[in-house]
């Protein structure tokens, strides 16, 4: 089955960030709202930091985005990210070589 994947993996930070950018929603008043500091949400919305299970959860309170949705689009980021990496790439074809052999 062929899988399409995006020429460039999509953080959920990018998508929060145009979300919050369409309602008028400034950074520190959902920071505030969420209880997420400032610096946390900023490092997320410019995807320096992973969504995790708990601050979805917050942004589905805040913005009504369902956070498994979220959730999806980090797990989805990272298998992309990690799937380009060239040495973890090599290391998982050795693995794999040597379970064929099993």
């Amino acid at each position: 089955m062929n899988k399409y994947v995006c020429a460039r993996p999509i953080h959920p930070g990018e998508v929060l960030k145009d979300e919050i950018k369409y309602r008028g929603i400034s950074q520190g008043k959902l920071a505030a709202q969420t209880g997420v500091s400032y610096k946390m949400l900023n490092h997320i919305l410019n995807e320096r930091r992973p969504l995790t299970t708990q601050t979805a959860m917050l942004f589905e309170a805040a913005l009504s985005i369902p956070a498994d949705s979220l959730i999806r689009l980090q797990t989805d980021y990272n298998l992309q990210v990690a799937s380009q990496d060239k040495s973890f790439s090599e290391r998982l074809a050795k693995i794999r070589m040597v379970a064929a052999n099993i």
